[in-house]
């Protein structure tokens, strides 16, 4: 195929080959930054396609989801959402997200106070710095707080389909939600979701478009060997289609390598002899149908203490009545020994069999069926009326690797091997731009970029093909890959 867009404008001049091991939204969105700005770029995945690991629903302006990560993190993960929304605008379902504190909860609203002023302090500060920077609606709306009182008028307000006004978000919340399981005031914030299929067809629209990517599916490394009589690398790969009885080994040279196999990324830094601590954790989010629901929707989070019977729940919608659900217990997205870490022999993480065979195979329709329901049941002690939603498909699973050793850890990008591997290591899809970015630096630091032809994009985000995808396009090839992984359709819609 001829791939050439109107809007490719290519600005490096260099030999330089990169291999991106790994198709997901770090090598993906990787690959995008550098072919856009016409670097050599050979992205392997070992899937039929891109974007297909843990499941991700959030964009995570703030990090208002997690009480127990520090200021720093939230305030990173601000700037890497708005970064997010700029590039993958289409990928954004533009609503709010409600927080709400049990009465069974040990915390108080006031205590997220402090925070949230630092980041709507943080945002007003970039959005003056550049305007384009306002893709979370005006600073003095990042937040709010809503009383019993002013949640008891909304009850009596008819149901919307389009917001004029944050409250309206919240008309639905307050005519379904047990007011009386809650401490007030609730919060609502401008934290975003963030739709999987829609960015998994955007980066592979994108690439389509660029000549300077190569993308190879069904694609799997077998080995990579450092070149003794060269700089760069020799990385071998064959079919990883499982019905071919002897695939053949395929053996490319590369000047750099990046290594972004998520929770797999241990076995690549394996066969470099590449030291590194981590962590892996098995997640799960369910998919429910609720052909009751009506109005608007925000996405709702009900703290609790992770691991607990009564950890978060987290409802998130999507069009058409169809809702995904977290529940951060053992007995929903957490699972008994989930979590592992690496050991001084490998740098890979070993989840056990039954993980692997969810991952590699499919799940037992008896544990579906359990754990959806659970899900529901859960986020029915909140909305009682949600206790009439139904199994809508397999659940969203994956495996998430953190770097290091705590496991809170929630805003990270990259880290390096000698000169030429780096290995990506985001938890939230946000982080990937930032770890682009650090590796981009890097190449300019091993001389196989200058920095002269990248001028302010060596800093400043460049994705002309990417933007360029239309609307119309993006939601066919969301739809169909959904269809491809068994998912319903509307999982692919924008809101």
């Amino acid at each position: 195929m001829n791939k050439t867009s109107e809007a490719y404008q290519p600005l490096l001049n260099s030999s330089a080959k990169i291999a991106i091991i790994g198709g997901g939204v770090a090598g993906s969105t990787i690959a995008l930054r550098f072919a856009e700005l016409g670097l050599d770029t050979t992205l392997i995945e070992k899937g039929p396609s891109l974007v297909n690991g843990p499941p991700i629903c959030h964009l995570h302006a703030g990090g208002n989801l997690y009480r127990e990560i520090c200021d720093e993190q939230c305030l990173t993960l601000l700037q890497q959402s708005i970064d997010t929304v700029k590039v993958y605008p289409q990928s954004v379902n533009i609503r709010p997200t409600v927080i709400a504190l049990p009465k069974t909860d040990n915390g108080q609203p006031e205590d997220l106070l402090p925070r949230l002023k630092k980041l709507r302090a943080k945002y007003r500060e970039l959005v003056t710095q550049d305007s384009d920077n306002k893709v979370l609606g005006e600073p003095e709306n990042y937040f709010r707080f809503y009383s019993r009182a002013e949640l008891d008028a909304l009850r009596n307000l008819p149901l919307t389909k389009t917001a004029q006004h944050d409250s309206d978000w919240l008309i639905a919340f307050a005519q379904h939600v047990d007011l009386d399981s809650l401490k007030f005031p609730v919060l609502l914030v401008q934290e975003y979701g963030l739709s999987a299929f829609r960015f998994a067809a955007i980066a592979s629209l994108a690439i389509e478009e660029l000549p300077s990517c190569h993308l190879q599916t069904d694609s799997q490394v077998v080995a990579i060997a450092q070149q003794e009589s060269s700089l760069g690398w020799q990385v071998s790969t064959q079919a990883s289609v499982q019905h071919q009885q002897s695939p053949t080994v395929i053996e490319q040279h590369f000047d750099y390598v990046i290594n972004a196999c998520g929770f797999k990324s241990g076995e690549i830094d394996d066969m470099v002899s590449a030291k590194r601590k981590r962590m892996v954790e098995f997640k799960a989010a369910y998919v429910a149908h609720w052909p009751q629901c009506q109005g608007l929707w925000p996405e709702i989070v009900f703290y609790g203490e992770r691991g607990t019977p009564q950890g978060m729940a987290q409802l998130t919608p999507y069009p058409d009545g169809y809702f995904q659900l977290h529940g951060m217990t053992q007995d929903i997205t957490l699972f008994d020994q989930g979590l592992v870490a690496s050991s001084l022999e490998s740098a890979q993480p070993q989840l056990a069999k039954r993980f692997i065979e969810k991952i590699d195979k499919k799940w037992p329709e008896q544990l579906v069926h359990n754990r959806t329901l659970g899900s529901i049941e859960h986020i029915a002690q909140f909305v009682p009326t949600f206790d009439t939603a139904t199994v809508a498909a397999k659940p969203l699973f994956g495996a998430q690797q953190i770097p290091g050793e705590d496991a809170d850890l929630r805003a990270a990008d990259v880290s390096f091997y000698g000169q030429y591997y780096a290995r990506t290591e985001i938890v939230k899809a946000s982080s990937a731009l930032a770890a682009a970015d650090a590796i981009l630096n890097n190449l300019v630091d091993c001389g196989l970029v200058d920095a002269v032809q990248l001028g302010d994009y060596l800093t400043q985000h460049y994705f002309p093909v990417s933007q360029q995808c239309c609307e119309i396009k993006v939601t066919e090839r969301a739809m169909m890959l959904a269809k491809q992984r068994d998912y319903p359709m509307a999982l692919a819609k924008n809101l």
